[in-house]
């Protein structure tokens, strides 16, 4: 093939992951405002912003999966979104008849299963189109660490939610950073042209 038959696509599929990469990073940063607003205590607000926080991100990988093209990384992003439809239900269920250390145990486990994925799809993402995807590597990275810190938590005597705003304010500044660096890279591949 020739390259100029395969840059359009990839323009195409580089201004699809700004336009995402954006959308969840503000996403992130407004429900951990609201979630920080809401506090410790498991009402139904809580409730509600925790099953929707996975659900953001399933939707999220939804889109992402019907942009990119066949191949490895495309399955770990349906797997990924699964994952995340499931652990909305289960968020739901800790929050209701669970307790506070039990919604962060769910947390914390979905915490490191998307953050490997994240950075598998960050590595595989690394390359000319793509750029070097540091904000992905280092956000997946860092939700696998946390993710293993809030499980520690969960099984402690005090967990608190309150740390769950400071992961998703954190995930939604990684997720911002990326598209100002997708958009920096898209405007210098376009003045190459």
């Amino acid at each position: 093939m020739n390259k100029t038959a395969v840059q359009p696509v990839s323009t195409t599929e580089r201004s699809s992951l700004i336009r995402l990469s954006l959308g969840r990073g503000v996403l992130a940063i407004g429900w951990a405002l609201a979630f920080a607003a809401v506090g410790d205590i498991l009402g139904v607000v809580a409730v509600a912003l925790l099953v929707a926080y996975p659900l953001i991100d399933a939707v999220s990988s939804l889109i992402d999966y019907q942009e990119m093209p066949d191949g490895p990384e495309r399955r770990v992003t349906a797997l990924n979104g699964c994952l995340s439809a499931v652990v909305a239900v289960a968020l739901g269920v800790a929050g209701t008849v669970g307790g506070v250390g039990t919604v962060l145990g769910v947390f914390g486990a979905w915490a490191v299963v998307s953050g490997a994925a994240q950075l598998v799809v960050g590595l595989r993402r690394r390359g000319p189109v793509f750029g070097k995807q540091w904000p992905t590597l280092i956000s997946g990275g860092l939700s696998f660490l946390v993710g293993l810190t809030y499980l520690a938590q969960a099984a402690g005597d005090s967990p608190s939610l309150h740390v769950l705003s400071v992961y998703a304010t954190g995930g939604g500044v990684f997720f911002l950073a990326q598209a100002a660096l997708l958009a920096w890279k898209s405007r210098q591949s376009a003045g190459m042209n």
